[in-house]
């Protein structure tokens, strides 16, 4: 790093290794070098004129503050270009292919984006009176209708707002059917292919985690895991298809196995879009499963939250589901049915899990996708997303190793992993290589049961010229790997700062801006 008047910047780097001559911005035309938003602005100076103001000091009831803020004053132009310039250094699906692994990043069509504005869903209150948001009432019933046929499921719930949300759903209407019937169960098992929320989730819910292993094809061991059930296991939380982008083929028996020994069956169903209107998790045995709208219908991932990660349960579940929740009378109105009108059939419900029913805005874009899409449609994104993960994986397994290449077709992701690089050669080096390419790097270092896993998901919206785009980019780069070209350690060379020292910055991160000249005087005294 080096220092100029306008700030630190990195230094210009070519990918040979060789020192370029620096700006004296800090610029590389059109990558524009950005200082801090406190190193721009000043704390002693605001971008707005005031006259004098009047003494409200009296009405703040001695709230009022006893020194200044500390935030930087700006004009509206710096505040639009910083924010405008920081943009720029981001990464996006609107700009390419979003690699990652076990979390989605798709396209997400104008068509939902547009029908989400809409005044009717925009401008939607949680408090409205529900004879005027019937409209919005039918879009969240129609939805999870959806979710129901196409998971094969007789009930679910709306509420949750995110996956790990849905999880934790899933397991308090588990707690609360185990409770009605006196069962104190206080274990849930998880296969080592199972994403790392489910025991995150398990364990807040109060429960011990077990691990069930995995075979040598990536999938639980079905042996293991009936040789572990007894009468203390409550549940067995599995991701189908699992975390190694692998279909379980024992599912089925391994819901038998469960149910026998008095347990119920978690689905984790952040992978649904890989087997969406092709196979029902109802239907293999599954009493619960959460459903990521981001990753199989297309709703944005993450920003304009809330997100949404409805549940569908199973008929053992369904009395245990949380309020609220909305129904359909006969004269085809629509109510929110809340604690007092929950009648007997939701008797047993485990509570609520949010104050408000809502996330209009996933919701809203969720359907639009489905109908746009008709089950014919649903079912070829399914097909889509499998086959374009396939073409990645032979088309680099050649380059790459393919730990669980010999099992057979993957499913919606591919995974390789480290094996067969040069001597002091990593994922880490590999996922370096592909910022310079121009590509957020896939997952690194997941699942945990594949050293130095690389782990793609190109989900069904990306098209084959950009496939192959991006192959021969993670090819020439995988090629570098094996060949030991040093010059990849020091990658990323072209990117906005180079190769950080994450684990000094995961361990001390720096979260607060101090100014310089201040923290001098500081460290004198």
């Amino acid at each position: 790093m080096s220092m100029n008047q306008s700030g630190w910047r990195p230094e210009m780097n070519a990918a040979d290794g060789t020192s370029a001559a620096p700006t004296a911005t800090g610029n590389r035309a059109l990558m524009l070098e950005e200082p801090l938003i406190f190193e721009i602005g000043g704390t002693d100076r605001t971008g707005v004129d005031f006259s004098e103001a009047p003494d409200f000091t009296s009405r703040l009831g001695g709230m009022e503050r006893s020194e200044p803020i500390g935030l930087p004053g700006l004009s509206e132009q710096e505040t639009v270009r910083h924010y405008t310039r920081l943009s720029r250094q981001n990464y996006a699906i609107d700009l390419g292919l979003f690699p990652l692994g076990s979390c989605t990043m798709k396209h997400n069509p104008r068509l939902n984006e547009k029908v989400a504005r809409m005044p009717g869903f925009a401008d939607v209150h949680p408090l409205a009176p529900t004879a005027t948001v019937q409209g919005a009432l039918a879009v969240i019933h129609q939805l999870g209708e959806w979710l129901k046929t196409l998971t094969g499921m007789p009930a679910v719930a709306m509420s949750p707002k995110a996956g790990a949300h849905g999880e934790l759903c899933g397991l308090l209407a588990i707690r609360a059917a185990l409770v009605a019937r006196g069962d104190a169960r206080q274990v849930v098992l998880v296969p080592e292919s199972a994403h790392g929320t489910n025991p995150a989730t398990a364990a807040f819910c109060g429960y011990k985690v077990e691990d069930i292993p995995a075979t040598p094809e990536g999938r639980v061991d079905l042996a293991a895991l009936k040789a572990r059930l007894g009468s203390d296991v409550a549940a067995v939380m599995i991701t189908n298809p699992n975390t190694c982008g692998l279909f379980e083929r024992d599912m089925k028996a391994i819901s038998d196995a469960v149910h026998a020994a008095g347990a119920f069956v978690y689905c984790d169903g952040a992978n649904f879009n890989a087997i969406v209107g092709r196979v029902r998790p109802g239907d293999l045995g599954v009493d619960a499963m959460h459903i990521n709208l981001h990753k199989t219908f297309s709703t944005p991932h993450g920003g304009g939250g809330p997100g949404s990660g409805p549940v569908v349960l199973s008929e053992a579940l369904a009395p245990f589901a949380p309020l609220p929740f909305v129904e359909k009378d006969e004269d085809g109105l629509f109510h929110l049915i809340e604690e007092e009108t929950a009648g007997e059939h939701h008797a047993a419900n485990f509570g609520r899990m949010v104050a408000f029913h809502g996330q209009m805005g996933m919701f809203t874009r969720a359907l639009t996708y489905i109908l746009s899409h008709g089950a014919d449609g649903l079912r070829q994104v399914a097909e889509d997303a499998v086959l374009n993960a396939n073409y990645i994986l032979r088309s680099l397994e050649d380059v790459l190793d393919a730990p669980f290449g010999s099992s057979g077709p993957c499913m919606h992701e591919a995974l390789f992993s480290d094996k067969g690089m040069a001597e002091g050669f990593s994922t880490l080096d590999v996922a370096k290589g592909l910022i310079d390419e121009g590509y957020h790097p896939m997952t690194m270092y997941f699942p945990l049961v594949v050293h130095g896993a690389m782990l793609i998901e190109p989900t069904e919206t990306e098209s084959k010229a950009a496939l192959d785009q991006f192959i021969m980019a993670l090819r020439s780069v995988a090629e570098r790997a094996k060949a030991g070209d040093d010059a990849l350690k020091g990658a990323p060379w072209f990117a906005p700062r180079r190769r950080l020292d994450e684990t000094l910055a995961a361990r001390k991160p720096v979260l607060n801006w101090e100014d310089p000249a201040l923290a001098e005087v500081q460290a004198a005294e």
